[in-house]
């Protein structure tokens, strides 16, 4: 089936605005991408996205739906896990190799697991089914401000043996390049934009993906791990005891 846009007019000023969603006033509707096999799920979803000036496109397979991305403007792209030709997950990989755009993933199936696959591969957030068209929406309005955020920071973060580029995802080690995962490099500009600030493993998930704390705390201390080895010799990553990690890099 062809991957259709759905625009519908927005409610009038009657129309209820449920709790943790808010009602854009830009004139500009936000266009999200749904790529998902579930041909009945795109309809109502995009019926209630439209009342909040959000238009949902969609498409039943990878393939259609890389596509649309690769000939289409969206702000966002939801993911299914659980797809014909590739999963989820290695969709995922192939739109981070293209493109920064948010990701927010869906699956039927509990695994914690699942879900820290996800955002290592670079997902923005992951919801699971069933779910309610209310918190997805709040979801991605969290991961939309999240990256228009990014948008107007500083491009660069600059420290004694460390050089961070957040336009270009890249990073410098004394003058080596360090090869990192998205959630790597996410993990180091949160804790290196805010030095010596105290971060406990809740607040990192809360601020980084916007996902249930609770289901993934014990992936924060395997990506730090990770983080300080491939940034060695330097140790600007510090632990506080019963507290959680601050940065302690000094700026150039």
């Amino acid at each position: 089936m062809d991957a259709r846009l759905t625009r519908e007019p927005a409610t009038g000023a009657s129309a209820r605005v449920s709790p943790g969603v808010r009602r854009s006033h830009n004139l500009v509707m936000r266009r999200i991408l749904l790529i998902d096999d579930d041909a009945l799920l795109a309809a109502p979803l995009a019926t209630f996205f439209a009342r909040f000036d959000v238009a949902l496109a969609s498409a039943l397979t990878p393939s259609s739906g890389l596509a649309l991305l690769r000939t289409h403007a969206y702000d966002a792209a939801i993911l299914d896990v659980m797809l014909p030709e590739m999963d989820g997950f290695e969709l995922c990989r192939t739109i981070r190799r293209e493109s920064d755009i948010p990701i927010i993933m869906l699956t039927a199936r509990g695994d914690v697991m699942d879900r820290v696959i996800g955002l290592e591969l670079g997902a923005d957030d992951y919801l699971p089914k069933p779910f309610e068209p209310r918190e997805l929406l709040a979801r991605l309005q969290t991961v939309l401000r999240r990256a228009r955020t990014a948008s107007s920071s500083p491009k660069r973060l600059v420290f004694d043996g460390l050089q961070i580029d957040l336009e270009r995802r890249s990073v410098q080690c004394a003058g080596a390049a360090v090869d990192l995962t998205s959630t790597e490099f996410d993990l180091l500009v949160l804790l290196a934009s805010e030095p010596n600030k105290v971060w406990s493993r809740d607040e990192i998930l809360n601020r980084l993906r916007g996902v249930e704390a609770e289901l993934v705390t014990r992936a924060v201390d395997i990506v730090i791990s990770r983080l300080r080895k491939k940034l060695e010799p330097l140790d600007c990553i510090k632990t506080l005891r019963n507290a959680g990690y601050t940065f302690a890099g000094a700026r150039a």
